[in-house]
């Protein structure tokens, strides 16, 4: 009798579930299988400047460690298999993509030229803060623009328009400074030539006229915040408080203030 078509050992009778399946029906929390976060996972990859690793993006994700691993192996062949012009490799301990090798001469050759793209916004406030603050470290320009410049940095050095040279004298970081062909592409000579930054600027009566604007608002509100009091309980002609005294003040003082949250 032919063995064609029939279950292996072991696993007759045996229903087809994941493990996932098999935490619902314990009644546990699911676990998501790995197709299931590969979309999110390249989400997470693409917008990640540095190599990530496998805890943090399991933490994103909400999974555990093994099936984002399992997820991004799988990714990792996927793109091999299909022969896209980009990898997911593991690089410094972490997951990051990458042009292929193949592809590399082309691709430097394009950006050196310019290619058919601009410079992004970006790119061009950050390259504006290195030319007017040069020569600078890389944490500075950070401060300044709010956001992480590494990505936009390494595509300004691929341009030529900045290089890095020396070392700040405090902390040893790379300091940032334009180049001769940012100067060509400008059309000037030297940095002298460079723009004034100060008449676009705007100018000190009108950050204060500005500032006392927003000031203002917060001013009205103690003012009536001062005459409720003046008219509450326990001021003098009112009758007698209710409750217990200031429990009025406690409440209103002690509500928490709302903090606004934090390219």
């Amino acid at each position: 009798m032919s063995d064609e078509g029939q279950p292996m050992p072991g696993t007759a009778h045996q229903p087809d579930t994941t493990a996932a399946e098999s935490a619902d029906a314990a009644g546990g929390d699911r676990v998501p299988r790995p197709e299931e976060i590969s979309g999110l996972l390249e989400a997470l990859l693409i917008m990640s400047e540095e190599p990530a690793d496998e805890t943090a993006l399991a933490e994103a994700v909400g999974a555990p460690t093994e099936v984002v691993r399992e997820a991004l192996d799988g990714l990792a062949r996927f793109y091999d298999e299909s022969g896209r012009g980009f990898q997911l490799r593991r690089v410094g301990g972490g997951w990051r993509y990458h042009t292929r090798p193949e592809h590399h001469d082309t691709i430097a050759a394009w950006v050196r030229s310019g290619g058919q793209n601009r410079l992004t916004q970006a790119s061009m406030e950050t390259l504006a803060v290195i030319a007017y603050l040069q020569p600078v470290p890389r944490s500075r320009v950070s401060a300044v623009r709010g956001v992480n410049v590494d990505g936009v940095v390494r595509t300004l050095l691929a341009r030529g328009l900045i290089d890095e040279q020396g070392a700040d004298a405090s902390t040893g970081a790379g300091l940032l400074v334009t180049t001769d062909y940012f100067l060509a592409r400008l059309g000037l000579d030297s940095l002298e030539q460079l723009p004034d930054i100060a008449p676009l600027l705007p100018e000190a009566s009108v950050l204060e006229a500005e500032l006392a604007h927003l000031a203002r608002p917060a001013e009205d509100t103690e003012e009536q915040d001062g005459h409720e009091d003046e008219s509450g309980p326990g001021a003098p002609g009112a009758g007698p408080a209710m409750g217990a005294p200031g429990k009025e003040e406690e409440r209103t003082h002690d509500e928490p203030d709302q903090q606004q949250p934090g390219e």
